[in-house]
């Protein structure tokens, strides 16, 4: 396995009875990379990462985080990793900033819990008992507890569930500025938007296998598909698809004279498009 990766997984199972889940997964993520992992559910997504982050056992196959064997980690190894859950409902009746304190305290090398609270959008909630904050302040609380570790590996598990537009946009901020200090990032979300505006490379499982890894622009050959050029006629809206949109533009261009082509668009397939593709059945 790489030196470089941060992540390192071969032939990857585990069956629940007589329930593939996981059928043989492979996978790397690279140091310092954030990628994100697509599926839909029941895909072994959540199973694959759940193994990755020791908590649980795999059936076969080879797997290295951070250099070592999740299922033989210590306690050190632990420290080095965060994880941002779906969701958690503990400690209810602490304060925000008493909670955050608390979990520095379990690392060697913390963070400080009030520039945590900055970062995350929460300097006003730190005598806040948790209990009162809304949803997307809870997963913002969520993400706080995952990083204040200093993790060099993170784990995000649909981190902006309950955000709104402008506080995922925050959230996105938080996780160019994470990746920049080199921290490496595995990102699963349902939301596509996120996935192509975060990961420098996106895998997509299905059926327990990672049917495909490649930069969310090249996905399934999408930088190649055909594209669909737009348009508006006089007597209305026109589209064609095509392998040559440059070529097909020109000779709009020609048709009109020179003069602007009303409504032009040039579109190739959405990253959506291609992972609803990709998955097929298992939607």
């Amino acid at each position: 396995m790489s030196s470089d990766a941060a992540i390192a997984v071969v032939g990857l199972r585990k069956a629940y009875g007589k329930q593939q889940a996981v059928a043989g997964v492979d996978l790397t993520v690279d140091k310092g990379e954030v990628f994100a992992l697509l599926g839909p559910n029941g895909a072994g997504k959540t199973t694959t990462v759940e193994i990755l982050e020791g908590y649980r056992r795999r059936d076969a196959g080879e797997v290295s985080v951070l250099g070592v064997d999740p299922a033989r980690a210590d306690a050190a190894w632990r420290a080095r990793i965060g994880i941002v859950l779906q969701s958690t409902n503990q400690f209810d009746n602490l304060r925000v900033g008493e909670l955050l304190r608390l979990f520095a305290g379990y690392y060697p090398n913390a963070d400080d819990p009030a520039g945590v609270l900055e970062r995350v959008g929460l300097a006003d909630k730190d005598r806040a008992a948790v209990h009162t904050l809304s949803g997307g302040q809870r997963r913002r609380l969520d993400v706080a507890l995952g990083i204040i570790g200093r993790p060099e590996l993170l784990f995000l598990d649909e981190p902006t569930t309950g955000f709104d537009p402008q506080a995922r946009r925050e959230f996105w901020a938080l996780v160019r500025d994470l990746s920049a200090a080199g921290t490496t990032i595995l990102l699963t979300t349902h939301y596509l938007d996120e996935a192509e505006a975060l990961a420098g490379r996106v895998g997509v499982i299905a059926g327990g296998r990672v049917v495909a890894v490649a930069p969310p622009a090249e996905l399934g050959g999408r930088a190649q598909a055909a594209a669909t050029v737009s348009w508006i006629e006089p007597d209305g809206p026109r589209s064609a698809r095509t392998d040559t949109p440059t070529a097909f533009v020109r000779q709009l261009v020609s048709r009109f004279g020179g003069a602007e082509i009303p409504g032009l668009s040039v579109t190739r397939p959405t990253l959506e498009e291609i992972y609803l593709d990709m998955i097929g059945g298992d939607r």
